[in-house]
């Protein structure tokens, strides 16, 4: 990602991620200057690394509704999921999981009346902040819902996007446990207890007509070692899984977890 302006410290299952309206509810106070009608238009995610990525799940709601004095506010939202397909893929073939910690989102919320047209008060600074910061808590919430837990923000600062708006950008750490079990040469199966450790990125920015909220999650260091650590010292995951699947699926789970930050801060930037 690229980013700039003082990086700075604050306190601050797959078809789960900010899947529902609650989820972007908390986003609401966004904006449209030039104001529409009819539904919101899909948030388009226009780098080539997608195609590594799987769309699991779409939502269009009414995310937020509030009256200023005579003037009645509401947000629209629509948001799509992805989830990294190789990874998704070779977990579900090695330890029968259900989704995958390497997951994208992107979110287009249109705010009508449009923010020109709210009452003296109610400015673009305003809800330009008010956005920031629900976002923040929003995203934490629901990587804890998609099963990241012990969410925390340890990091904000600013990122330019490739259309040239720049963005509010936080990074964030969690864990993710696994559960399954694992097949063994010997016929017998053997249960995989481990905790991933988990980075995320989100951004928020105003494109001049709507605003776009995109993040993602992934894990900080390969999958393959958490399969390693929960079998005896007789076999090693990469030669189990290689067994059980193929190599192409023991390759997805030793990924580099710097492949999954760049694609992830790439992704982001690109959202439009």
């Amino acid at each position: 990602m690229d980013e700039h302006t003082g990086a700075r410290s604050t306190r601050t299952t797959r078809r789960r991620l900010l899947a529902g309206g609650a989820a972007i509810g908390t986003v609401g106070l966004a904006g449209c200057l030039g104001g529409r009608d009819g539904p919101v238009p899909e948030p388009e995610v226009t780098s080539d690394r997608i195609e590594d990525w799987r769309q699991i799940d779409e939502s269009e709601s009414t995310a937020f509704e509030q009256s200023y004095g005579p003037v009645t506010v509401r947000a629209l939202e629509r948001t799509r999921i992805f989830e990294y397909a190789p990874v998704a893929d070779a977990l579900a073939e090695t330890v029968d999981a259900s989704g995958s910690p390497v997951l994208f989102f992107a979110t287009r919320i249109d705010l009508r009346p449009a923010i020109d047209q709210l009452p003296a008060g109610v400015g673009r600074d305003r809800v330009m902040t008010e956005v920031e910061t629900a976002a923040t808590d929003a995203f934490r919430a629901q990587l804890r819902t998609a099963g990241i837990e012990n969410v925390e923000v340890a990091e904000e600062m600013t990122t330019t996007v490739r259309s040239g708006y720049t963005a509010t950008a936080w990074r964030l750490t969690g864990e993710y446990p696994i559960d399954g079990g694992i097949p063994l040469p010997d016929g017998s199966t053997t249960d995989v207890e481990g905790v991933l450790d988990i980075g995320a990125r989100l951004g928020v920015w105003h494109d001049g007509t709507d605003v776009l909220v995109a993040g993602g999650a992934y894990p900080t260091e390969p999958l393959i070692g958490v399969l390693d650590e929960a079998l005896p010292n007789f076999v090693d995951a990469e030669t189990v899984v290689r067994q059980i699947a193929d190599a192409e699926t023991a390759e997805a789970l030793a990924t580099d977890p710097a492949a999954f930050d760049e694609d992830v801060s790439q992704l982001l930037i690109s959202v439009a």
